[in-house]
């Protein structure tokens, strides 16, 4: 392949990743710090989202499509152990993660304080675990002696 080649595929490669970098950022920014905007207007005051009904079946499988794809690169990196999607995926899943236990924190009505604190505890350890990631990926041997 010539290196002309390699040079369009990589800038294809770029554009489309970029692409779907700002469309992710576009949603995701809208859905997470201005939730009533996003199901009033969203996209673009076109109010899609306000078209569905609440509680339904699309909001449930969008959630569980993220899941599953996070749990790819999750085994993934598991497997490979590859540095450069090491952090990344825990920035990435603590992000995701500290936005859904504000949520929850805020939302603790109609809980009994037992289920709160359970809650509260498996959603911090979610966000404990890549933190726990980030320090020890760059852990190498002990020095000699120590």
């Amino acid at each position: 392949m010539s290196i002309a080649c390699r040079r369009r595929r990589r800038l294809l490669l770029r554009v489309a990743l970029w692409s779907l970098a700002g469309s992710s950022a576009l949603t995701g920014i809208t859905a997470a710090l201005l939730p009533h905007a996003f199901y009033t207007s969203f996209p673009g005051g076109l109010s899609w989202v306000e078209k569905l009904p609440p509680y339904n079946q699309h909001l449930v499988s969008d959630v569980g499509g993220f899941y599953l794809a996070f749990m790819v690169l999750f085994a993934w990196a598991a497997v490979t152990l590859a540095r450069p999607l090491l952090v990344p995926l825990a920035v990435a899943w603590i992000l995701a993660e500290t936005s859904h236990l504000t949520y929850h924190l805020l939302h603790l009505e109609g809980f009994d304080a037992a289920d709160a604190i359970a809650q509260t505890t498996g959603f911090a350890l979610l966000i404990a675990l890549p933190v726990l990631i980030l320090l020890v990926r760059d852990a190498g041997p002990p020095a000699e002696g120590g």
